[in-house]
Order: C-alpha cells, then sequence, then structure tokens
C-alpha cells in the first residue's frame, strides 16, 4: 500500500526539494515517492487510507440497483436511460507535488465516475469561452442554439402517430428559458423548464409539493440554486451545438491526451439522446450517472484531471484552461457559496469540509467519487466509494499525516 523509504532518502529528499519549487508535471507513467520523502508521516497516512477503506459507501456495488433502490425509487419517469456498470472495491489515489505517494484498492479499474462529470464538462465549455465561440458567459444560451433534429431511425409505425409531435428540439425557446445565460447553466440556478431525453426538469429531486411540480412560477434565472440533471443535459446539448462535434472527441483532444490520460476512458449518453447535426448521427453526452451514462474513467485518470486543476490549468508549458477559467469555476455562486462552476465544490467559509483549509476544493460524485484538491498543501486526492458523511473525517486524518 505504502511504499518503503529507499537507502537513497536523503538525496531524493534535496532532489524533490527542487522539483517543488519548479512544479513536476507527470508523463505518460506516473512517478511514485515515498510519503515520507513528500513530507508525510507514514503511520498517519495509513490510518486515513484505512479509515476510507472502512468507511465503503453502504450502497450496492451494482450500480443499476444502486439507481434503482435510490432515484429511481423516489422520482417520477425514473427509468435508465443509460449504461450502468457493477463498481470494484474502494479506491484512492494520492499525489503531493505530482508524485503518487499512496494508492489503494483498484486504481486502474475503469468505474462510473457520475457527477464528476460535470466538471469535464464545465471544462470543454471553458475552451469554448476561451477560443470565443461562447462570446461572453452572460450571454443567453438560446442565441447559440438553433432548433436541433433528433435522430430517429426509420420505423414501421405509421407516421401519423406523430401528428403533433415536435419535429425540432427548441430546448431554449420558451419566455423563461430564453432569460438563461451560460454563467447561470454553470451555477445551477437557471430553474431551465422542459423535457428532455424523456426526462421533466421536475422530475429530478421533485419537491414534496406535488400539485406544484407543473404549475410553480419560476425563479428568475440566477436567483435559486438547485442540482439537476435534466439541466445539466440541456446544457450538455447546448455545448455540443456550439462545438458541432462530439464532447468526448473535443475533451480527449483539448485536455485528457495533453494531461497524459490513458486511452481507457468513456464519456457516454442515453440510447435515445442522440441528434443529427451536419448531416451526422451525434450522440448528446450526459452530466453524470444519474439515469446511466456519463464518465467512465479509473482513478489515475481522475487524479491527472485534478492535477490539472491544482496547477490552475497548466500541464507543462502549456495553458489548457485558462487562468481566468479556474478563478470563475472557484468563485463563490451567490445563490450557494460552496459551488463555483459544476462540479467545483467550493469550501467557502470551510461549511463542505471543517477539517479541510478554505482555499480547498473538489469534484465530486455520487458514489461518492471524489477528486479533492489542496492548494495549500500541494495535494490531490481521489477517494472513491466512501461515505458521504465520512468525508470530512477522511481529511482530517490525512491532513494529518502532512508534515510540511
Amino acid at each position: 500500500m505504502l511504499r518503503r523509504l529507499s537507502a537513497c532518502a536523503a538525496l531524493c529528499a534535496v532532489a524533490f526539494a527542487a522539483f517543488a519549487q519548479q512544479p513536476y508535471f507527470p508523463g505518460p507513467v506516473w512517478q511514485h515517492r515515498d510519503p515520507a520523502q513528500a513530507g508525510l508521516d507514514v503511520s498517519k497516512l495509513k490510518d486515513a487510507i484505512d479509515f476510507a477503506i472502512a468507511s465503503e459507501s453502504k450502497a450496492p456495488r451494482d450500480q443499476m440497483q444502486a439507481f434503482y433502490q435510490t432515484f429511481a425509487a423516489r422520482e417520477p419517469f425514473g427509468f435508465a436511460i443509460g449504461p450502468f456498470k457493477p463498481r470494484g472495491e474502494p479506491t484512492g489515489v494520492i499525489v503531493r507535488h505530482g508524485y503518487i505517494v499512496a494508492e489503494w484498492g483498484e486504481p486502474a479499474r475503469v468505474d462510473m465516475a457520475h457527477s464528476v462529470t460535470k466538471s469535464f464538462l464545465s471544462s470543454v465549455i471553458g475552451i469554448a469561452y476561451e477560443r470565443g465561440m461562447i462570446r461572453s458567459l452572460d450571454d443567453p444560451i438560446y442565441t447559440y442554439v438553433p432548433p436541433i433534429l433528433p435522430y430517429a431511425p426509420p420505423s414501421g409505425s405509421d407516421k401519423a402517430d406523430r401528428l403533433g409531435h415536435a419535429d425540432l428540439l427548441t430546448p431554449f425557446e420558451t419566455s423563461h428559458n430564453r432569460t438563461i445565460t451560460w454563467d447561470h447553466a454553470l451555477r445551477q440556478t437557471s430553474d431551465w423548464e422542459g423535457t428532455l431525453w424523456g426526462k421533466p426538469d421536475w422530475a429530478d429531486r421533485p419537491s414534496d409539493q406535488r400539485d406544484e411540480w407543473l404549475t410553480r412560477k419560476r425563479n428568475a434565472s440566477g436567483t435559486t440554486y438547485k442540482y439537476n440533471d435534466v439541466r445539466v443535459n440541456a446544457l450538455a446539448l447546448a455545448a455540443l451545438n456550439v462545438w458541432r462535434r462530439p464532447l468526448p472527441q473535443v475533451l480527449k483532444e483539448t485536455l485528457m491526451d495533453p494531461i497524459g490520460a490513458s486511452g481507457k476512458w468513456r464519456w457516454m449518453g442515453y440510447e435515445n439522446s442522440w441528434v443529427v447535426m451536419d448531416g451526422v448521427a451525434m450522440q448528446s453526452v450526459s452530466g453524470g450517472g444519474h439515469w446511466g451514462g456519463g464518465m467512465f474513467i479509473d482513478a489515475y485518470d481522475m487524479a491527472r484531471f485534478g492535477y490539472l486543476t491544482l496547477r490552475q490549468g497548466k500541464w507543462g508549458e502549456r495553458q489548457l484552461l485558462s487562468r481566468e477559467w479556474v478563478q470563475r469555476a472557484l468563485t463563490p455562486t451567490r445563490a450557494e457559496p460552496t459551488y463555483g462552476f459544476m462540479n467545483w465544490f467550493l469550501n467557502t467559509d470551510r461549511k463542505l469540509y471543517p477539517s479541510a483549509p478554505a482555499s480547498a476544493f473538489a469534484h465530486i460524485g455520487n458514489g461518492v467519487n471524489m477528486v479533492y484538491v489542496d492548494p495549500e498543501h500541494d495535494l490531490v486526492a481521489v477517494v472513491r466509494w466512501i461515505e458521504n458523511r465520512e468525508i470530512d473525517g477522511f481529511l482530517a486524518r490525512l491532513l494529518a499525516a502532512v508534515k510540511n
């Protein structure tokens, strides 16, 4: 689990101090360092890892079974429309100064990352913004999204059965949806209304007031925070229309290949989220695994993405995500101060994780899947399949291991 201190520890420690001054970026193969060499207490680090393993999520390892026992059990239209995959053992990777100092479980295993996917989605939107494809984040999204043709393979049904059904998707054309900006959607304050891929917006984490599901007055865009995957998927569809290319291809070229990620990750959508664009059928990907799909990825690649965000979007000599974008992503949302852009969870006033610095942040998904990023300690921790209520306890133990 933990690597032993080598005979040349003293010499390596000097070299490591030099690397710490000049940030190290891993190549295609991760380099490992002994925890003590990286300024960590070996015994306390082991205690943190043992705690994470003992705090394994109590949800079924079969992710489809877990879905039908949670979201699907309490939400209308709660049937799966994307792929699920049984998960592996409690897993983690700890990175200090760019080197792996500890790992456990099955870090090379590809599993669902659930809503960590949202951080990849916001990143490809960020790159579109940096390239001028999105002129301003305060622009209404509807000005970028023309009517969309769903992909519908020929069928033997009577065409009259489609009478009254819209031929095209217009997800941002209601009077309310026309007020939604990119910033609103990225911060989950849009209150977008509609149905997408067979899921009404009100069916995701519905309120107890069932008589208001279809009748309540919309909140002004930007004023109210609501974590809602239907709205995230609408944003993904908008981003697809900006790029005019499948978003997994965009992510691979702009981020994952440059940071040295493996070729094993996959970003998936739904069985019915296909559209025709420029004469080509493309799948609009999902922002998580709520109804299946989302990012399927191993812990090593998650750690690389976390390290990219630790370094404020820089990898080696390349600025892959602009510092401006990273700072926007780390700016608290007025309606929810522990949320930046999706899915950058902030430790504003240490409300999210009392044991961690206020400057720390995390990319978080169901499971729990967490990429913890700590600039103060130059630390990234990927922790998969831990109980949500135990995360702060893990962080307390991990940070207690940091000596310098």
